[in-house]
């Protein structure tokens, strides 16, 4: 694959470039800060469960229709989520609940949870994730058993967002992730729901493009959103990020030395974001289509963020 910087041109030296007319360079510098503000316009993130009241204050920050995931955390119930389904949904922007699979207790419950999300929240589509429990609460072992379950295309749900690993997952085997998502892929598909794919984060660039451009050759139809460490205080990231599987690119980081790890743990995402944008604007077949923001409780200071950015798209060049 390509290195990130490959779009620049050694031949597009001031002396070849007709008089008036920009640069190759600047033309892919450009190129690559328009797609930056666009996959930003074009992401989502995700906000706590406990706290619908955020919903408008990020509203006034984001696109009418931005999705906004909210999670579904270990000892809730998936109904304790809906007061903050309804307020994004009141607020004007897309709810998408976290359904963890291993959190649910039995169909009634899940049931009973699709069917008022959707009439009350105008919920269409969901994030279907395994849930990282040591023993699942009740039927429902992993993400494709709910699907096998039925309810999900029944209850009015479109869409389901599949979990994708780029440093991998620290308990399951690639081999069991790739099976688990041809699977779920397949399930999907025979029950008419559409699908797409949202990375978790990673502190390493390169492992995110590696993870995408093989997406973009295995499943070239599913849209790709790409998963960033929204702004946040290093110890609260750090905490996340040993929590979420991505030690491989922390321990990266460590070989370099602690002051490494401050550096980039203080910096927001912006230097994650240029990577993934410079891949976008060269390459066509690239099917990432936005970011996806990890907020770790500070979603009004990611969405603020992201509205910087997407600011960027009215301004002239």
């Amino acid at each position: 694959m390509a290195a990130c910087g490959s779009w620049m041109n050694p031949m597009s030296s001031p002396e070849n470039v007709a008089e008036g007319q920009p640069s190759l360079e600047r033309l892919a510098a450009g190129r690559a800060a328009s797609s930056a503000a666009e996959l930003v316009s074009g992401g989502s993130l995700e906000m706590g469960a406990h706290r619908p009241q955020d919903a408008r204050d990020i509203a006034a920050l984001l696109p009418a229709g931005t999705p906004v995931y909210v999670n579904h955390l270990p000892r809730h119930r998936l109904l304790d989520t809906l007061p903050t389904l309804v307020a994004v949904r009141a607020a004007g922007l897309e709810p998408v609940p976290h359904i963890a699979a291993r959190r649910i207790k039995d169909r009634a419950e899940l049931q009973t949870f699709l069917t008022r999300a959707v009439s009350e929240a105008g919920v269409r589509k969901a994030l279907i994730l395994g849930g990282d429990e040591a023993q699942a609460l009740g039927a429902y072992a992993d993400g494709a058993a709910l699907l096998r379950e039925g309810l999900l295309a029944a209850s009015g749900l479109r869409e389901i967002g599949l979990p994708g690993y780029p440093e991998g997952h620290p308990r399951i085997p690639r081999a069991a992730l790739d099976h688990a998502f041809t699977e779920k892929l397949s399930l999907a598909a025979g029950q008419g729901l559409g699908t797409f794919i949202v990375t978790q984060f990673s502190f390493a660039p390169g492992r995110v493009i590696e993870y995408c451009s093989g997406l973009a050759r295995t499943a070239p139809s599913v849209p790709v959103y790409v998963g960033l460490a929204g702004p946040t205080n290093p110890l609260a990231l750090l905490r996340f990020a040993q929590r979420c599987g991505v030690s491989a690119s922390l321990r990266a980081l460590r070989t370099q030395g602690m002051d490494a790890v401050r550096l980039v743990t203080h910096t927001d995402p912006a230097d994650q974001l240029a990577a993934l944008a410079r891949y976008c604007a060269v390459h066509a077949e690239c099917n990432v289509i936005g970011v996806h923001l990890f907020t770790f409780g500070g979603v009004t200071s990611s969405a603020a963020w992201m509205n910087r950015y997407i600011a960027s798209l009215g301004s002239p060049a």
